[in-house]
């Protein structure tokens, strides 16, 4: 009992006597934010609405139809006749007396006004692409036509232009490049037609690749973006334009909070060019490229999997004319290092034309040096220099199409020979077929030949590919094959993949 009590009476001496030693730091009850200047989430956005949305526009582009093809006359009946308001009505939906429908499919999008002095106003291609007419409606309900200043299909970005006698409000450009993940965001478009329609969110993401062009590095938000808002602009919280509402993610075509915008810092130098010469003028070195896996890295002699790795190069073109060959290894272009494949494109487009540009590059296990003089791209397309590449390398390779599963190539002799197709057979060939692909389970096989897409003659991969993806960007679910084998013809209707 004793010693029971003087244990009690030490433990009651050290409880209450004060810590010799360092004292353990606080637990803070709170971890400070670290937020750039000017995004800081404000009580309400009421007031950067306000600002903001008379520079956002309404987007209508309009398609004229041409009149159903060798409709027979309209047979008489006597007057009052039950047929006589029948065939009436068909006319008046599918000709009309001018030869065009009474009602033109309309689309609806969204556009910013980026230039009130000179009307100019940004979207997306896709808004406005195969329009006969564009109308773009403002934020006072007052309508204009507008006429196209330039489109670019590899980036979705279109300038607009309408007549002004007054400035119109318009909004500048931000650096999209000082985003940072978990940054506010505001997007302001024309969902379901509704009109003008705000909504908030923020940056989940950066430089995402959704394989909607060779230059994807898109901004994924949760701000709710939904049909409609494609073209309108996302704002910072300084009321700048940091990128353009692009694309959605979602299996049922509405909000799931996964959108895509066109960062900035990529549109802008399109715009410039845009509204400087009607089209753009990107750099070309003239390669193609493919990424570097590991295994690739390690039978190359590389200590870690980086750059590009060329395939093929365009002959004369500017990396063949600076002494590069398939197999090197693009570590590096005019001082950037390319830390992985899909960068390069990029940084070569935006490049000046005719630029001597520093790059090196890994051959033989050791590191190399070449400089190149960017040429246009624009100007190898026209010429044909990129579609006799791409042939070639078709014929050797193929062109793998992931939204059917398929790899196509080109009608070759040896092709011919080889499947025993005749001569007057023109189209693409199927080379490879995904054995989990629907194109498989309706029975499509290697030496099918494809005569037509959605009703368009194909005979090359490319022009295949350019079919689907126009197909899928316009929101098509699925497609129409005519297929050849051994001379019998048949349709297939395959769905798209969903990516």
């Amino acid at each position: 009992m004793r010693f029971a009590l003087a244990l009690f009476s030490v433990c009651l001496v050290l409880a209450s006597a004060p810590l010799q030693a360092e004292e353990l730091p606080e637990t803070p009850t709170s971890v400070p934010a670290v937020t750039a200047p000017g995004t800081h989430a404000p009580e309400s956005f009421a007031d950067l609405a306000a600002s903001l949305s008379p520079a956002v526009v309404n987007i209508s582009s309009t398609q004229k139809t041409e009149a159903l093809e060798n409709l027979p006359d309209m047979p008489h009946f006597p007057p009052g006749s039950p047929f006589e308001d029948f065939f009436e009505d068909f006319m008046d939906r599918h000709g009309g007396p001018n030869g065009m429908p009474a009602t033109p499919p309309t689309s609806l999008g969204s556009g910013f006004i980026i230039d009130g002095t000179n009307g100019y106003i940004v979207t997306n291609n896709h808004v406005i692409e195969d329009a006969d007419e564009v109308r773009v409606t403002f934020s006072d309900d007052s309508t204009r036509e507008a006429t196209l200043v330039g489109r670019d299909e590899k980036t979705d970005i279109a300038v607009l232009q309408v007549e002004t006698d007054t400035p119109l409000p318009a909004v500048p450009f931000g650096n999209s490049d000082h985003l940072r993940v978990g940054d506010w965001v505001l997007a302001i478009g024309n969902p379901f037609g509704l009109g003008g329609t705000v909504t908030a969110g923020i940056v989940s993401a950066r430089q995402r690749n959704i394989h909607a062009g060779p230059y994807d590095d898109f901004i994924q938000t949760d701000a709710s973006i939904n049909r409609g808002n494609s073209g309108g602009p996302m704002f910072n919280l300084a009321g700048e334009v940091i990128g353009i509402n692009t694309a959605i993610y979602s299996p049922s075509g509405g909000s799931v909070g996964i959108g895509f915008a066109i960062p900035s810092s990529l549109a802008e130098p399109v715009i410039r060019q845009l509204i400087s010469f009607g089209h753009t003028r990107r750099g070309w070195m003239g390669v193609r490229i493919q990424a570097v896996t590991d295994e690739i890295a390690d039978s190359l002699g590389l200590t870690e999997s980086q750059g590009a790795l060329i395939a093929s190069v365009t002959k004369d073109g500017p990396a063949d004319k600076a002494g590069l060959v398939a197999g090197d290894i693009i570590l590096s272009f005019d001082a950037q290092t390319i830390s992985e494949m899909r960068t390069l494109p990029r940084i070569v487009a935006e490049t000046p034309i005719g630029k001597e540009a520093r790059v090196e590059y890994w051959r033989n296990g050791k590191k190399a040096q070449a400089t190149v003089t960017i040429g246009e791209l624009e100007k190898a397309e026209e010429s044909g220099l990129l579609d006799a590449a791409a042939r070639k390398t078709e014929s050797e390779t193929g062109l793998t199409i992931e939204q059917v599963g398929m790899t196509l190539g080109t009608l070759s002799d040896s092709a011919r020979a080889e499947y025993d197709i005749s001569k007057t057979v023109e189209g693409v060939l199927i080379l490879k077929i995904d054995p989990q692909s629907e194109a498989a389970e309706k029975g499509l096989l290697p030496g099918d030949v494809i005569l037509e897409i959605n009703q368009k003659a194909v005979t090359t991969p490319v022009a295949a590919g350019e079919i689907i993806r126009k197909a899928e960007k316009s929101g098509r679910s699925s497609l129409l094959l005519l297929v050849d084998r051994d001379g019998d013809v048949r349709f297939v209707a395959l769905k798209l993949a969903k990516k």
